[in-house]
């Protein structure tokens, strides 16, 4: 059985989230000293968490935020406002810390973790001793091809960058992560996206494309009309999930449809950043129908598709900031919000144990 098989039969016999946990969690946030429900969607979280990983009270202090990085052939066609080579130094700044998302996770506690899974460029080691994130060498070749011409990648890359975010999940898993958020990075990887998003949903390229990294009009087009060739081109089979990655999409969406499905195996939550994580996310759903209640959606970004993809898999996102960064820069926000809920979890008091009177 491969690590894809084995985290999809996981997921498959975990069923439904805990209802008993949900009640638990649900009886003592009623017993704090404050009207049942009044502090809404963060009681919800708490909920939620519960049901997630079978534990009224799960910790959520330790995260990670996984940064998949990859190139794409599809860049040549001038579909982002960065050139090409910004990918590799990307992820040299983020094991610097110069990045959005090291700065947010500092904020939060979380270890970042980026997985070089199909990089085009060299990437320096960096100094271990002064490193802000640890880098996980997990090539599985370097970049995409330009998919406009025949499929960004073969079938077994796509299952390979696949298994090996599953055996990052493991390993942040291992690390004691309570929670993991998932992020990306690559220069022409919105149009990979958009792509995916367009095979998947049924939606035409043009209502799933926006701006990205921020081209004007003329460069989304370019955008459109490069993912309608690719369409043409592959002709992806939308009941194929894998399938239409190796077609149309990225070595760094690959991995994080792994890191998802790998996470959701071990019971812990994900919390998908923006576009690029809600297609990885699509994918990972169509493999396994009972993930989403697994999922919480961070925030709703700019990109039209977004709001499509969040409405396909049921997710109702926590923020809405018009973040269009990546990097995981929404999810950590996000945990933010989840450690927040789990402080009112723990540091209330009860009614009984505060002398306080409850409802009538």
């Amino acid at each position: 059985m491969s690590e894809l098989e084995r985290a999809l039969a996981a997921i498959h016999a975990l069923g439904e989230p805990d209802a008993g946990a949900i009640a638990a969690a649900r009886a003592h946030l009623d017993a704090l000293t404050k009207p049942p429900g009044s502090l809404g969607r963060l009681e919800e979280l708490v909920e939620q968490l519960a049901g997630i990983t079978g534990d009224p009270a799960p910790r959520v202090d330790h995260p990670a935020i996984v940064v998949a990085a990859g190139d794409h052939g599809v860049a040549r066609h001038g579909v982002s406002a960065y050139p090409p080579e910004v990918t590799a130094q990307m992820v040299a700044n983020f094991v610097a810390g110069g990045a959005a998302i090291n700065a947010l996770a500092g904020g939060i506690g979380a270890d970042v973790v980026v997985v070089d899974v199909g990089v085009a460029g060299a990437v320096p080691d960096g100094d271990p001793d002064t490193a802000h994130a640890r880098l996980l060498r997990r090539r599985v070749r370097d970049g995409t091809a330009d998919f406009t011409a025949g499929p960004a990648m073969r079938r077994e890359d796509a299952e390979a960058a696949i298994e090996a975010g599953i055996e990052v999940a493991r390993d942040v898993a291992a690390d004691g992560a309570g929670i993991v958020g998932v992020g990306e990075m690559g220069i022409g990887n919105t149009t990979a996206a958009s792509a995916v998003a367009s095979v998947l949903t049924g939606f035409a390229p043009d209502a799933v494309t926006g701006l990205g990294t921020g081209v004007d009009a003329e460069g989304r087009q370019r955008k459109v009309r490069a993912i309608e060739r690719a369409i043409a081109v592959n002709a992806p089979d939308r009941l194929d999930p894998v399938g239409v990655l190796a077609a149309v999409g990225g070595l760094e969406i690959a991995c994080l449809t792994g890191v998802i499905l790998g996470a959701a195996a071990a019971r812990i939550p994900v919390v998908l950043d923006g576009f690029i994580t809600g297609a990885a996310a699509l994918v990972a759903c169509d493999l396994a129908p009972g993930l989403p209640d697994r999922l919480i959606a961070a925030h709703r970004s700019p990109e039209p598709g977004h709001a499509i993809v969040l409405n396909r898999l049921g997710l109702r996102p926590l923020l809405e900031l018009e973040l269009r960064l990546g990097e995981g820069s929404g999810a950590a926000l996000a945990i933010g919000l989840l450690q927040a809920a789990a402080r009112v979890r723990d540091g209330m008091a009860t009614f009984d144990d505060a002398g306080v009177s409850g409802p009538a």
